[in-house]
């Protein structure tokens, strides 16, 4: 498929990966223990060791990242995001924190997530089509930002609701999917350090066909758990099921988790297309994260888990 550009993207406003990449060699090389600073001008927390793991990687260009999208708010096409998303308002925003929670409210975005030091992580995307990326999210740890409302003992999973207003989202006027997307995670899943509830990438703020202004990264997980535009945020007693374990339940589960062992019932998961490259590659475990998350599943069938 081919990849459009923007006509709306100055090149004066595209962070070169090569320096973007660069930047993160040079703050892993001095060894800094406490903060950064980015070109967006804030203050970024240092770089993780999930993060510093990944520097052989060169990461996706801005481009790429904010051409090539699976949002079907916004249309069904790759290209489509980009282009219809443009005009879409992201404030004022809020989001609604429920359930079996001690602070349940409603939070406008500044906010909720003013209290905390944005971070910056390298992550691997992988989408369930077989495609990936390297993305340099900036985000915050979903654990802080989850604690905060103390959740009560019988809340085993989070589940997550991204807005629904199709006069502003044309892909909702369509019967692509049941609306409004939901997705969940597993209480351990969503406090794992590696989550992330993203608010931007390259030290930019999140674009709007990229999820703007909240979004849920999951890296060991397939892209679809990476919900976007969050405005609730529920937590649950019993296994929510998200929208494509809804609508496809013989295709997409609930854990989504990166299995080259495991095929989608139409392509192969055992290698992948990183954009930007020709030659496929080897799809990893947990797309490579392995020795960080695999203990969250042991003695599950991750095969009937899928």
């Amino acid at each position: 498929m081919l990849i459009k550009k923007p006509a709306d993207i100055k090149s004066s406003e595209i962070t070169p990966e090569d320096v973007a990449l660069n930047r993160r060699k040079f703050l892993a090389a001095a060894g800094m223990a406490t903060v950064g600073v980015l070109g967006s001008g804030k203050i970024l927390s240092a770089l993780t060791p999930a993060t510093t793991a990944q520097q052989n990687e060169k990461p996706n260009t801005y481009e790429e990242i904010t051409t090539y999208n699976n949002y079907y708010e916004f249309g069904t096409d790759k290209e489509d995001p980009s282009r219809n998303a443009k005009n879409f308002r992201t404030r004022p925003w809020t989001v609604k924190v429920d359930g079996l929670v001690k602070k349940p409210a409603e939070y406008a975005f500044d906010d909720l997530v003013k209290p905390y030091q944005l971070q910056d992580r390298v992550y691997r995307f992988r989408c369930v089509e077989a495609w990936s990326m390297v993305i340099p999210w900036q985000g915050i740890p979903l654990a802080d930002m989850l604690k905060r409302f103390e959740p009560l003992p019988s809340a085993k999973y989070v589940q997550f609701t991204t807005l629904y207003a199709p006069d502003r989202m044309p892909g909702q006027r369509e019967n692509i999917l049941p609306w409004p997307y939901v997705e969940g995670l597993r209480m351990d899943e969503a406090m794992h350090p590696l989550t992330l509830m993203t608010t931007g990438l390259y030290g930019k703020p999140l674009p709007n066909q990229d999820g703007a202004p909240l979004r849920l990264i999951v890296p060991w997980k397939y892209g679809f758990k990476g919900i976007k535009a969050i405005t609730r945020i529920s937590f649950v007693e019993a296994q929510p099921k998200n929208t494509w374990q809804i609508s496809s339940p013989g295709e997409y589960g609930f854990y989504a988790n990166v299995n080259p062992e495991v095929d989608h019932p139409r392509w192969t998961q055992a290698s992948e297309r990183r954009i930007g490259q020709f030659r496929r590659q080897k799809t990893l475990m947990f797309n490579g994260y392995a020795d960080q998350v695999a203990h969250m599943y042991a003695g599950m069938d991750l095969r009937k888990n899928f």
